[in-house]
């Protein structure tokens, strides 16, 4: 299962505290409005910042976001390189030196780490180090995240486009083009899969193939059966056979099955 950005930064804030030390980690990302939105925290808070959505080029993080890079100020409250649109919320949290980078995607800026203390110093060294290492990690884990995700869209795109080549295998009467379809199909599922030859030990029909290559799609017994011209209890009846021949007990686990045979994308 691929994890949330939320548990993604949940955890990059908890790694930043324990290996820095900093009263306050915590980091937010940057939702459709172009505004940061804070959300994850590990440390000393009074909760002034949770929910807090900064305006772009707008405290710490809007300036981190609008260079690119990261910055860090010795005293919140009196610093002259970022607005002080926040300071109320600051002050509120008791906050004074913090230092910020940006978590980059694909050279997209998605989000802000932050270490925070409740005293005035310069923040540096063992810190700044810590935390470019967490913005570069969780920028990757995020990555990777959405290479994943991407690869997972498209898989089911094929899977969809393979159960709809061979519905349509299923309603054509010429043999020729039947052919042609069956043939696009098995082309279609041995990309998926990468080549690996078929299960010869798990033999399905061209019928129950066609019932599970739908299944997989996540139609309904009744779904299938009107796609396939069926009735509801043939769809079952074929569905028992395959389940069978896959040693499946459920039709869900048939399809994953069937996958893994190589029978289907």
């Amino acid at each position: 299962m691929i994890a949330s950005t939320s548990s993604r930064m949940d955890t990059a804030v908890a790694r930043l505290r324990q290996a820095t030390g900093v009263s306050l980690a915590f980091g937010g990302t940057v939702g459709a409005s172009r505004k940061l939105s804070l959300a994850h925290f590990c440390g000393r808070s009074v909760g002034a910042l949770d929910g807090v959505a900064l305006e772009p080029g707008q405290g710490l993080g809007g300036r981190v976001l609008q260079i690119g890079r990261t910055v860090s100020v010795d005293d919140y409250t009196t610093t002259s390189v970022i607005s002080h649109r926040y300071d109320a919320i600051i002050a509120a949290e008791g906050l004074r030196a913090m230092i910020a980078a940006p978590v980059v995607v694909n050279e997209r800026h998605v989000g802000v780490l932050y270490g925070a203390n409740h005293r005035v110093g310069i923040i540096g060294g063992r810190v700044l180090d810590a935390l470019s290492d967490e913005a570069r990690r969780v920028g990757q884990e995020l990555a990777v995240d959405e290479e994943r995700a991407r690869s997972d869209r498209l898989r089911e795109d094929i899977r969809l486009a393979y159960a709809n080549l061979r519905l349509l295998a299923a309603r054509v009467d010429d043999p020729t083009v039947k052919a042609a379809l069956d043939r696009a199909g098995a082309d279609l599922a041995g990309a998926v899969v990468g080549g690996v030859e078929p299960d010869t030990s798990c033999v399905l029909t061209a019928r129950e193939l066609d019932v599970v290559a739908l299944v997989a799609t996540g139609k309904s017994n009744a779904a299938v059966a009107e796609s396939l011209g069926l009735t509801v209890g043939t769809v079952k009846s074929y569905m028992k056979s395959i389940m069978v021949k896959l040693g499946a007990t459920t039709r869900m686990e048939a399809a994953t099955s069937a996958r893994r045979a190589g029978l289907l994308p």
